[in-house]
């Protein structure tokens, strides 16, 4: 379902029935520079401040768990100038917004192949979730050189694993121990999926997780994603019937 940034929806949020997990595939940022003949890495740079706002808002929501597609396994096919940028920016965005993050009980996570980053972006990661694990606001988790068809594979490894040394049956493969070796084991299940900029695709994002996830798809370019279209997001969510494969009574 589309909506328009010029559009205006009145909503009035049912506040027993907040998603508790929100996924963000954050597109845009490069189109948003281009309209305003700026290089591709300010479209990034301005990006970062709207997860800021974006953590924030769902934290004072009640929001448990938000999670933004911030580098993808295929994003290494870009421009090697642009990578770079990239792998700049946790430091940038820790060094501007951790304290607020701190002062709001906001905690850091990451999934994905932090290894495959730099040194120093390790670091800077590694760095903040250890300064915010004993947070208990909302988790904001980075999904960083990540994958989905990766993550699924590495599961099915770590599930072969121990099925090869004896330690399961095939009887003790099920989806909840399935989902027991997935890098989103810790986190609730996602509840709603907002794409940005008006790209109707998943792009390898949380593939077994969006499985019974509510899409939102919105033509706002990423940088002009504001507290209102989280808010309108949230209302579209609260206007579906979640079923599961199920019917309503």
């Amino acid at each position: 379902m589309f909506f328009k940034k010029k559009r205006k929806i009145d909503y009035d949020l049912d506040m027993t029935n907040i998603p508790k997990h929100i996924a963000f595939i954050m597109d845009g940022n490069g189109r948003w520079a281009k309209k305003r003949k700026m290089p591709r890495t300010y479209g990034h740079h301005e990006g970062t401040k709207t997860i800021r706002t974006l953590a924030l808002e769902a934290n004072r929501l009640g929001v448990k768990a938000m999670t933004v597609y911030a580098f993808s396994t295929e994003n290494f096919k870009r421009d090697a100038s642009e990578v770079e940028y990239i792998f700049k920016l946790p430091k940038e965005f820790f060094n501007l917004y951790l304290k607020e993050l701190m002062d709001n009980d906001v905690q850091i996570r990451y999934i994905g192949h932090l290894e495959m980053a730099p040194i120093e972006t390790q670091k800077i990661i590694k760095d903040a979730i250890a300064q915010t694990a004993q947070n208990h606001g909302l988790i904001l988790t980075f999904a960083f050189i990540y994958g989905g068809r990766d993550e699924i594979i590495e599961a099915t490894k770590d599930i072969c694993e121990q099925y090869k040394n004896g330690h399961i049956t095939l009887e003790d493969i099920t989806e909840d121990y399935f989902e027991r070796h997935l890098m989103t084991k810790d986190l609730p299940a996602v509840d709603l999926m907002v794409r940005s900029s008006g790209e109707c695709r998943l792009s390898n994002f949380l593939l077994w997780q969006l499985a019974y996830a509510e899409f939102v798809f919105d033509e706002t370019l990423w940088p002009d994603f504001d507290e209102e279209r989280l808010h309108h997001a949230i209302a579209i969510y609260q206007g579906r019937e979640r079923r599961f494969g199920g019917v309503l009574k």
